[in-house]
């Protein structure tokens, strides 16, 4: 039930100076969260043009590069296959079964395959917090870096998730993609005027080092 994706350029005029609030990140408060850059949900953006997901993908793999300098925990979450009913709950009435039983669809992108070190947790909720060791894996960090898919979903909601929990969101507008250019804004926007601070990729590594 996940639609097809034509790729767009990637909004970048959202950035760090528009923030509401002071907040910077911190390598000794920050964690960074790869949110289900899964084969599965990572399909509908096709193989034609790769110049999104391509970016986003490196970017994704700068700020890692970044925090393993740094001692910086990072978290993969995804998805499992095959649900029950049961474990998809409401997704099912909106999505449907969710993603198969299958190992290439549910393995994170090749490019961003999980090193040493860094950690994996299940979800089969929006917010990668519900259902999920998240939280105890931040060991007391309360600032989390947020990139993946798709925006004005999980990473919104996990964004939201994480304010409530008093740990600051970062959410990287060009590490993050969506079902078109109006979902990515609207979910940088709504994260920048309601929950955390919106930043480039660059800028994130600027303000770690």
């Amino acid at each position: 039930m996940l639609p097809r994706i034509t790729p767009y350029p990637v909004p970048t005029d959202l950035g760090i100076a528009q923030a509401r609030v002071g907040w910077r990140p911190d390598p000794a408060r920050a964690a960074l969260l790869v949110h289900d850059m899964q084969h599965y949900f990572l399909a509908p953006f096709g193989t034609s043009d790769q110049a999104l997901i391509g970016r986003v993908v490196d970017n994704i793999n700068g700020l890692r590069k970044h925090a393993a300098e740094l001692g910086i925990p990072v978290v993969f979450s995804a998805q499992p296959g095959g649900q029950s009913l049961a474990e998809r709950g409401l997704l099912q009435d909106f999505w449907g079964d969710g993603p198969p039983p299958d190992e290439r669809a549910l393995a994170i992108a090749d490019a961003l395959t999980p090193a040493a070190g860094e950690h994996r947790v299940t979800k089969r909720r929006y917010s990668a917090f519900v259902g999920t060791p998240l939280a105890a894996l931040l060991g007391g960090r309360d600032q989390l870096i947020i990139t993946g898919v798709y925006a004005h979903i999980g990473v919104l909601a996990t964004a939201l998730d994480a304010f409530m929990r008093d740990i600051q969101p970062f959410v990287v507008a060009d590490a993050v993609a969506d079902f078109s250019p109006a979902h990515h804004r609207d979910a940088l926007r709504h994260v920048r005027d309601r929950c955390g601070v919106v930043a480039t990729a660059a800028e994130i590594t600027e303000g770690l080092q």
